[in-house]
């Protein structure tokens, strides 16, 4: 991966390689950014510069064996990790490595994908994939090596808020004081998973969405034309992998989209109507009969599509990035629902089902429980 085939964020790519040329090589830096934003194309393409001790942004430095390695990602000093669970392939005990087939792919073929792409492609989207303590025993095996050409050593770890503490733990020290010329890339989008003891080692790095025009260019190289690149790069909010699925028409979000509004009209109906409330029931079973991954992924949808309710109401349309398709839901007429009376406890609703699904609680009790709450809160009156 090269720095010139990374989406805008020309003011990191500088960083990272002027603080490179200049031996300024942290060994624990944290990435942090939200999806979509290129962190992981960031950092590959920082693993390359260093390992092969590029000299420009462009990556094309003398060693170009070395560079050639990476593009296929099999370079032997560039090791992964990322979150996994068993599977039809692997039956226990299942670590990164059991899967640097599909990682390669990956990579390859979605270097903007998330964290439910990855799963998928696994097939394991029905389960929680975590960084758990086999694959922490694997990483000290690892680094325990030598380096195979004689320079930079570097481990990738993508979505690191997924490791579990006894994983951290069992990491921390290697963490602090690595083996001479190991690098540690830790990758996460939710910065607050991340254990303290952890964060506290290394060098953050925060990345900003990107920029409208930066993905409506891509979009554009991608066959899309002019208007219709505007658009969706207004609606995918600085988020690339969401760009490319409304380009495919494949974005989650258009199912996502029927489950609120099927939600959101029968909470509408439910006061004192017996008949809704076996509608919401109805819904919440549909609901849970599909993975966690998915059922938290709908639930930060739902809290997306809150905040952009509540910035209509408010008069801040202009801040609005989405738009819905679903036939007769308009979201300016949903927005008088959302206010200042009741915005904090829907929130908090949906946060507080999402921590509960993630921690294996029974998905048709929350989710009937939290459409039951809904109900209420919906029906609050502004000040």
């Amino acid at each position: 991966m090269l720095f010139s085939q990374i989406l805008g964020l020309s003011h990191i790519k500088k960083h990272l390689a002027t603080s490179a040329n200049a031996g300024r090589i942290p060994h624990a830096q944290l990435f942090v950014g939200p999806e979509g934003c290129g962190l992981l194309p960031m950092a590959l393409a920082y693993a390359q510069y260093i390992i092969c001790g590029n000299t420009n942004e462009e990556n094309n430095g003398a060693n170009s064996s070395c560079n050639t390695k990476f593009d296929s990602y099999a370079h032997p000093d560039m090791h992964f990790v990322f979150p996994v669970a068993n599977s039809d392939k692997v039956k226990s005990h299942a670590v990164s490595n059991h899967y640097m087939q599909e990682w390669r792919q990956f990579i390859t073929e979605q270097p903007y994908g998330n964290l439910f792409d990855w799963y998928q492609m696994l097939g394991i989207e029905k389960k929680q994939g975590q960084i758990g303590v086999d694959e922490a025993l694997d990483v000290v095996k690892k680094l325990a090596l030598k380096s195979y050409e004689g320079g930079y050593k570097v481990m990738l770890i993508w979505m690191a808020e997924k490791m579990n503490v006894s994983a951290a733990n069992k990491l921390l020290k290697l963490i602090e004081e690595p083996p001479n010329k190991t690098v540690f890339l830790l990758l996460a989008e939710d910065e607050e998973q991340i254990l303290q003891t952890i964060k506290s080692r290394c060098q953050i790095l925060h990345f900003p969405p990107l920029a409208e025009d930066a993905i409506a260019t891509a979009l554009i190289e991608k066959g899309a034309n002019r208007e219709e690149a505007l658009r969706i790069a207004h609606e995918a909010d600085g988020n690339f992998n969401k760009a490319i699925d409304l380009l495919n028409n494949d974005s989650e979000d258009l199912v996502f989209e029927k489950w609120f509004v099927q939600w959101v009209r029968s909470a509408f109906k439910a006061k004192g109507n017996k008949a809704a409330i076996h509608d919401l029931i109805l819904w919440s079973e549909e609901v849970a009969k599909t993975g966690r991954e998915t059922q938290k992924k709908f639930l930060l949808y739902c809290i997306a599509v809150m905040r952009q309710a509540m910035l209509i109401n408010f008069n801040a349309e202009e801040l609005a990035y989405m738009h819905m398709e679903s036939e007769g839901f308009q979201l300016k007429k949903f927005a008088p629902f959302v206010h200042e009376n009741n915005i904090l406890s829907i929130v908090k609703e949906l946060e507080d089902a999402i921590y509960h699904i993630e921690r294996n609680g029974n998905s048709k009790l929350i989710l009937t429980d939290l459409s039951i709450r809904l109900t209420r809160l919906l029906h609050a009156k502004a000040a």
